[in-house]
């Protein structure tokens, strides 16, 4: 294979045998009827097909890249159609005045007749029957046609479907029989190449469902697998949990809400199981999950193991190692922080009390995954907005400890859609704090034009003159090709502008952190009035005097992304706004509304979901294995839950998958971890 191809098929994921018959196709051309010119419809939808006879052709060179013109007149006994093909200069030599054709493409009506944009055609015999077929239309990349690709893939399931043994059906024979799908290799050879779109839609319900299936049994295994792992011994009877709860309650500067006390019952349930605690806490933004956080430390910090708190910034790390160090310390437990920024003296003293044992509670980031990280005895793992980490990164934490497997919470403040969560993050208990702490406002959302924006600062000096501060949010760093607003020359020019003896500072991802530290700091000290910044301010500052949030191009962000921003105000008790800036009568800008009519981050995300479809789920793929390829979460979700259901079932009944029954299934989910494992290391 020519390297030039091996990387376009690299691009789309496609490196072995394999992976290209499982490159299945987004639509298909029919390409069976072709009618008659004089029936051709006044306005098409999509493209047509055409069979005639070419009876003048016309080649013409250009200058620029498309380089060349080809005009023919074909007909077909019922009528006369122009057919133009740009930027195809072998054409002069194969298309004949004479020649029968069959063409498709757009038509557009003209004042001499049809005419046609061909995308594709190709000569006819005289006097052959002619028969189109269902071309499948794959998923491309740049440099690379569905024609190569077609012909590649259809050698690839000739040679699959030639070997018995090359496809293995996954799906249990009953399951297979229960639901009258089609046989695996029937449906192979009717997704790439239908005899009608009967047979694609019975192949693609039976590939839908399958690809469900082993998500699902692969978490359903996973879970089976984590249960039955050795977990610390945290039991406490009642009475001892009923004395840690006052314990707690009386740490505590505000009074615990109904939802946070329900999700702190249902882990510290967990934590005092026998088996490893593995939950997922989600809450949105304000809600509380710290706290909740800081009663699972309590628990096991009283039960004598150590605590690991991680946070995927410096900036994050300190302000959660604040607020806890303040509530744990009055409970005489010590905690430490580390982070990347540390002296080495001061890294190195925290590093050997950890290690022995002095330290109860370490915030950090990344640093704690190092080498030189060791516990005395960890017995619990704390990941503050875990999809910001990968799947090795918090197995490496939690291999930090010894002889167990170490309860695990992981917390995120973005709300997860229903759909969502029971897929990716089937392998979790899930807990939600679906509820915001008293007395806590709603911020009032805005969606504005850009032309809007002198008003929109004017509005920014207001708050300010009353003590508050506020936050403008840019896409970009510097200034780029793309339309949007940049941190630097907004700062700059803000400065100069509309906020002008106002102090203003900027804060990005160049910066070094101890620059970004020293900005934060002052601004959460007051000094600072206005924050210019990116994205990195997304999560995780607390700043209660901020009332304002502005986020310029806010078009460009996901519904999710701009509630987290939008969660940067409204953390204190003055009423607080957020204003998205976007470009004036966009069609892209209409979903912002659902931003302007709720603070529900979960009807946010929901939306966000639909909008986006499957995407890439946001980063927050739990294990290994394939993405699906023609399933579809949101469309598909009745699927998904009939799968799961047979999932759970296969492997309630049979753990380790070992029965006959299963032997497809077990097969299948080897050959795809090998297959994981060889990309990984490759």
């Amino acid at each position: 294979m020519k390297p030039v191809l091996a990387a376009q098929l690299d691009r789309l994921g496609i490196a072995t045998v394999r992976d290209l018959v499982r490159h299945y196709p987004t639509r298909y051309d029919d390409l069976r009827a072709p009618v008659k010119i004089a029936d051709l419809p006044l306005a098409p939808d999509g493209e047509v097909n055409v069979l005639g006879v070419i009876t003048r052709i016309s080649h013409v060179r250009l200058r620029g890249r498309v380089r060349s013109k080809s005009t023919a007149v074909v007909e077909d006994g019922s009528g006369l159609l122009q057919a133009v093909w740009f930027g195809r200069p072998y054409l002069m030599t194969q298309l004949k005045a004479g020649m029968r054709v069959f063409l498709r493409g757009r038509v557009e009506r003209t004042l001499a007749g049809p005419r046609m944009s061909v995308g594709q055609h190709r000569a006819v015999e005289d006097g052959e029957k002619f028969e189109g077929d269902l071309e499948p239309v794959y998923p491309l990349t740049a440099g690379l046609t569905n024609r190569t690709l077609r012909r590649l893939i259809g050698k690839g399931v000739r040679v699959t479907l030639a070997d018995p043994a090359s496809v293995i059906d996954p799906l249990p024979a009953g399951v297979v029989a229960g639901r009258g799908f089609v046989d695996a290799r029937w449906a192979l050879r009717a997704i790439h190449e239908p005899k009608d779109m009967e047979e694609t839609e019975r192949a693609r319900h039976r590939l839908i469902f399958e690809e469900f299936f082993l998500l699902a049994v692969s978490v359903a295994l996973r879970r089976a697998a984590i249960k039955a792992e050795p977990a610390p011994v945290m039991r406490l009877g009642r009475q001892a949990l009923a004395g840690l709860e006052s314990e707690f309650v009386a740490l505590l500067p505000f009074r615990l809400t109904i939802a946070q006390r329900r999700v702190l019952a249902e882990t510290w349930s967990d934590m005092t199981g026998r088996a490893p605690m593995n939950r997922l806490l989600q809450g949105d933004v304000g809600s509380g999950k710290t706290a909740v956080a800081a009663g699972a430390m309590l628990l096991a910090v009283r039960a004598g193991y150590q605590t690991a708190f991680m946070a995927p910034t410096e900036i994050l790390a300190q302000q959660q190692f604040a607020k806890l160090d303040g509530q744990l310390s009055r409970a005489g437990i010590r905690s430490a922080l580390l982070v990347g920024g540390l002296r080495r003296r001061t890294r190195d003293l925290v590093l050997d009390e950890l290690k022995a044992g002095a330290i109860d509670v370490v915030v950090g980031t990344h640093a704690l995954i190092t080498d030189d990280v060791e516990f005395a005895k960890l017995g619990l793992v704390i990941i503050d907005e875990q999809h910001r980490f990968g799947v090795l990164q918090r197995a490496a934490l939690r291999a930090k400890a010894r002889g167990h497997t170490p309860h695990t919470l992981v917390m995120t403040a973005t709300p997860i859609p229903r759909t969502l969560a029971q897929s990716v993050y089937a392998d979790l208990d899930v807990s939600i704090i679906d509820e915001l702490p008293p007395g806590r406002l709603p911020v009032k959302t805005y969606v504005r034009p850009a032309s809007a924006k002198p008003k929109i600062f004017e509005f920014v000096r207001e708050q300010v003159a009353a003590g508050h501060q506020a936050f403008v949010v840019c896409p970009a760093i510097e200034e780029s090709e793309r339309a949007v607003h940049s941190a630097e020359e907004e700062a700059e020019r803000l400065r100069a502008e509309e906020l002008r003896g106002l102090r203003v500072a900027l804060v990005h991802g160049r910066m070094s952190s101890q620059e970004k530290d020293e900005v934060m700091r002052l601004f959460g000290d007051g000094f600072i009035q206005v924050l210019i910044s990116t994205t990195v301010v997304e999560v995780g500052v607390d700043i209660p005097n901020a009332t304002v949030m502005v986020v310029l191009d806010a078009h460009v962000f996901g519904l999710a992304q701009l509630h987290q921003l939008r969660g940067r105000v409204g953390r204190g008790t003055a009423k607080s706004y957020c204003i998205l800036v976007a470009v004036d009568g966009a069609d892209e800008t209409r979903r912002l509304d659902v931003l302007e009519q709720t603070n529900d981050g979960f009807v946010v995300a929901e939306e966000d979901l639909k909008i986006r479809g499957r995407g890439d789920l946001g980063g927050v793929r739990q294990h290994g294995g394939d993405d699906f390829k023609l399933a579809h979460l949101i469309r598909d979700f009745p699927v998904f839950l009939e799968a799961k259901k047979a999932a759970e079932s296969v492997v309630v009944a049979d753990p380790h998958l070992r029965k006959p029954a299963n032997k497809g299934l077990a097969a299948h989910l080897a050959s795809v971890d090998h297959d994981t494992m060889i990309k990984a290391t490759s």
